[in-house]
């Protein structure tokens, strides 16, 4: 009991503690990351289509529909950014409501580790106390065995006859 009250407690620490690292990756790692990779992305596109508008001026046709593919892929790039970035800010705003309930049960699991199973460990060493108590003492005799009927046994009929 003793060992699984210890792993128990080091495995809600751990949660806990996964919990909290889970929440700051979302809320600034990630947040971070897609925020450059959107401003990365922008300029990526812009320059894609800096670079169409020139092939346009400069009229090259046979250059234009690799410059409009080049503005579509750098398109669907950005747009991809945006969509990451919005999931981020809903996993921000979502994250403690949607952990809340997990964390508590944790919390609860803790304090049954803290309250419970210390009395669960001292009842068990007393109840190993008291077998090993019995398990000393010595048996009844046969004859200062009662009758568990209550009635008279057969020596006690003979006594009694002889008595009277």
């Amino acid at each position: 009991m003793i060992v699984f009250g210890n792993k128990a407690h080091n495995a809600a620490d751990q949660v806990a503690d996964e919990i909290r690292r889970t929440r700051s990756w979302i809320q600034h790692d990630q947040r971070v990351h897609w925020e450059n990779e959107l401003r990365r992305r922008s300029r990526a596109l812009a320059q894609a289509e800096q670079e169409l508008l020139s092939a346009k001026l400069v009229g090259l046709l046979d250059n234009l529909s690799a410059q409009q593919n080049a503005v579509r892929r750098t398109r669907e790039a950005c747009e991809e950014a945006e969509k990451k970035l919005r999931n981020v800010k809903r996993w921000t705003r979502d994250f403690d409501s949607a952990a809340e309930p997990l964390a508590k049960r944790i919390d609860s699991f803790r304090e049954v580790l803290a309250q419970t199973l210390p009395r669960a460990i001292a009842f068990l060493l007393q109840a190993q106390k008291t077998l090993e108590a019995y398990g000393e003492t010595s048996a009844p005799t046969p004859a200062a065995r009662p009758n568990p009927s209550g009635d008279l046994d057969d020596t006690e009929i003979d006594n009694g006859t002889q008595a009277l």
